[in-house]
């Protein structure tokens, strides 16, 4: 047996996510000299959410043709979320010249998340760019895979940067969260609203260059307390102190002028 290879192959699964798991299951299938085989794999993923999904994973080794070297070529998933029914399901293919998508972004991606990746082109040539699947269209069996470069203009710290979120006033919390949200994770937060802390929960949505806000209860919300939202309603309520200063003001010397009236008649009386 190819010592070498199967090495090769235990750091692949490692840095795919899958850890140390199938090492021996991997040796013991290299052993038989197949042509291919898989390894399959069942594990209930929650993301911290209430609801847990079973995800089953399928993974694909292929031996050369030339050579009795295997290749980690691609891995099945699918996410079932109901029982009794029907799961999503998406191959993920592992890349040669690129980072690969590991197993939790992979979940994070059934989740309808987008995740962030340094991926090549044909020319060889590195770009980045986010990956959120379309669950609307399809190709060659899969549901397609929408790429947003970085021409696109999605700015995620930008993002974040318009909500009074705690982290991001630590620098180490702040890189952490980005961090976070690049794999595509939900993730938890902690919001400042009128000094008060709250938890909610944030993920990324390049799509329309924002990010989603959803509350303990893992509710979206229409989260209005942006800074700049901040700076508009103190600019109003500015504006409107203003103008209730101006009547008063009226209304003083119109009391003083109807107290004049009122002394000048009494003598008459």
């Amino acid at each position: 047996m190819n010592e070498k290879n199967l090495e090769y192959l235990k750091d692949q699964l490692k840095y795919t996510g899958f850890g140390e798991t199938f090492d021996a299951e991997l040796r013991e299938n290299i052993m038989k000299g197949d042509k291919d085989f898989k390894i399959m794999h069942t594990g209930i993923m929650n993301n911290g959410l209430p609801n847990k999904d079973t995800l089953t994973v399928e993974l694909n080794f292929k031996r050369s043709e030339q050579t009795d070297m295997y290749f980690f070529n691609s891995y099945h998933v699918n996410l079932q979320k109901e029982e009794n029914k029907p799961g999503l399901e998406q191959t993920f293919y592992i890349n040669k010249d690129s980072a690969s998508i590991t197993m939790k972004e992979a979940y994070n991606l059934m989740e309808g998340r987008s995740v962030n990746k340094d991926l090549k082109n044909k020319e060889g040539e590195s770009y980045n760019c986010w990956l959120k699947i379309d669950f609307k269209q399809s190709e060659n069996g899969n549901f397609k895979l929408n790429q947003y470069h970085q021409n696109y203009g999605y700015d995620l710290e930008a993002s974040l940067a318009k909500h009074s979120i705690k982290e991001l006033n630590t620098p180490q919390y702040k890189e952490d969260l980005l961090n976070s949200l690049k794999k595509g994770n939900l993730q938890s937060a902690t919001f400042v609203v009128g000094g008060v802390e709250s938890k909610m929960y944030v993920e990324a949505n390049p799509q329309f260059k924002t990010v989603n806000v959803y509350d303990a209860n893992f509710q979206r919300i229409n989260h209005r307390e942006s800074k700049e939202e901040k700076k508009a309603e103190s600019q109003k309520e500015s504006v409107s102190k203003d103008n209730k200063q101006s009547p008063d003001s009226d209304e003083g010397d119109s009391g003083k002028k109807d107290n004049k009236v009122k002394k000048r008649k009494s003598p008459s009386l």
